[in-house]
């Protein structure tokens, strides 16, 4: 059997092992240099993915993220980040990682290999056709991977695929196969270097942009941000600050009367009306601060 391209020997790393400090960390970001341009390379099909789960989760729809390794922690930990940066909702973003959470820590044997498992865990969450499915594998070809994909097609949800190999097994198990082919990596089949850099990017991309166009951000500012500790309540108030065009301390008073809630203190300050006017029109406009906020709303 051929190997993929991420099991492959790099022509460019054989004397890996003889070579002074910085010439090996020099080769390893030449190689990185590398991955900017396979994501380029897939960018029609990342705006595609953006565009398949924007429409579930406008829809009441929830995002899974699977994966099995490295590739399933890159999507664990972008998924956990996205209740604090953007407000979201437990539950409306679902890491699924082979051999459940514990794996991020320690690895679990085999259960990667077992493509069941995946349909289980999808099951046990009560996937239906309204929700979508990021299948994300190095390979392209993990059993636990391809098992979920398979079963989300079954149900009728839509399923992607993001490997780092070309016409690999996941591509043609999904509705969209996003591949960004990294090619050989410098210490042969460890796919945590180029391969999971190119996976982080995309995972920040798929996330961040479907947050945008979800109404998360006003501009380039984060209007969902959970102010939970000190720094982040600064963070806040120079948020609503900078958006309705006032001094630090009065964004604060708008926040305290709206209960730290920067997108309902942001209309507040951006329409004139009370905390519970801003909260009105911000359910109203699906809680993008731009509609609710009417004339008020900068450029």
């Amino acid at each position: 059997m051929t190997l993929p391209l991420t099991e492959q020997r790099n022509p460019a790393s054989m004397e890996l092992d003889q070579l002074s400090s910085l010439a090996l960390v020099t080769l390893m970001n030449q190689e990185d240099a590398h991955v900017l341009h396979a994501v380029h390379a897939a960018l029609p099909q990342i705006a595609q993915a953006v565009d398949l789960i924007v429409a579930a989760l406008d829809a009441g729809g929830r995002w899974f993220v699977l994966g099995a390794g490295t590739s399933g922690r890159l999507a664990l930990l972008d998924a956990v980040e996205l209740l604090p940066t953007f407000g979201l909702a437990p539950g409306v973003v679902i890491p699924l990682l082979a051999g459940g959470e514990g794996a991020f820590v320690r690895a679990v044997e085999n259960a990667e290999d077992r493509p069941e498992l995946a349909e289980a865990d999808l099951a046990r969450h009560s996937l239906t056709a309204a929700d979508v499915v990021l299948g994300v594998a190095a390979s392209g070809r993990t059993p636990y991977v391809l098992g979920g994909l398979a079963h989300a097609r079954a149900v009728g949800a839509a399923a992607i695929a993001l490997s780092c190999n070309p016409d690999a097994p996941m591509s043609a198990a999904a509705d969209l196969a996003i591949e960004v082919v990294t090619g050989p990596e410098v210490l042969t089949g460890s796919t945590r270097l180029k391969a999971g850099t190119a996976q982080k990017l995309v995972l920040n991309m798929l996330s961040t942009a479907t947050m945008v166009k979800l109404g998360k951000t006003y501009s380039n500012l984060m209007v969902d941000v959970q102010p939970t500790n000190a720094k982040l309540r600064q963070r806040a108030a120079r948020i609503v600050a900078e958006i309705i065009g006032a001094s630090p301390d009065a964004a604060r008073t708008l926040l305290e009367e709206a209960g730290w809630e920067v997108k309902t203190a942001t209309v507040m300050g951006l329409a004139g009306v009370d905390a519970p006017e801003a909260r009105r029109r911000l359910h109203a406009h699906h809680g993008r601060v731009r509609a609710a906020g009417g004339e008020g709303v900068r450029g």
